[in-house]
């Protein structure tokens, strides 16, 4: 079964079906889409659906796989919506995501949430030891990105 297929059951929360693709031998880790992967998209898909992305890590989904314009599931979390999604960010943290990772538009997690305006998904990854130092993506580094995006509450 493509890629597509599971990156869109991923995006969209289609549980059972994507369940049963998965049980035919879909490739979990396949890359297409705007998103990278299924796991990137389940994290920012929906706003982040976090009962899909438990799903997709029992299933096997390598946590910290690049692609796609959020470049990991981490930073795809952080920057869900305009407030992240602290549940997903939570859980990905919890089963060992990279939480310094580069690649992407942002260029890592703390800043995708603090371009966003996330305060408690920035709070939540400076608490968890996310390098606030880094430099990369399209905004320099995490306070360049909240101050692009004029987020007073983050910077």
């Amino acid at each position: 079964m493509g890629a597509e297929l599971v990156y869109t059951l991923s995006l969209r929360g289609y549980q059972h079906l994507l369940r049963y693709v998965l049980a035919e031998g879909a490739n979990i880790n396949a890359q297409c889409g705007r998103y990278g992967n299924a796991l990137q998209a389940a994290a920012v898909g929906l706003g982040g659906n976090k009962e899909v992305v438990e799903l997709l890590l029992a299933q096997g989904a390598d946590i910290n796989a690049q692609g796609g314009v959020h470049g990991n599931a981490l930073q795809a979390a952080a920057a869900a919506g305009f407030g992240g999604n602290k549940e997903v960010v939570e859980l990905l943290l919890a089963q060992g995501a990279d939480i310094n990772a580069q690649g992407g538009r942002y260029g890592n997690a703390l800043q995708a949430a603090g371009y966003r305006g996330n305060k408690e998904v920035v709070e939540l990854l400076l608490a968890q030891g996310a390098d606030i130092n880094v430099q990369g993506g399209e905004y320099g580094n995490a306070l360049q990105a909240a101050a692009y995006r004029g987020n007073k509450k983050v910077v």
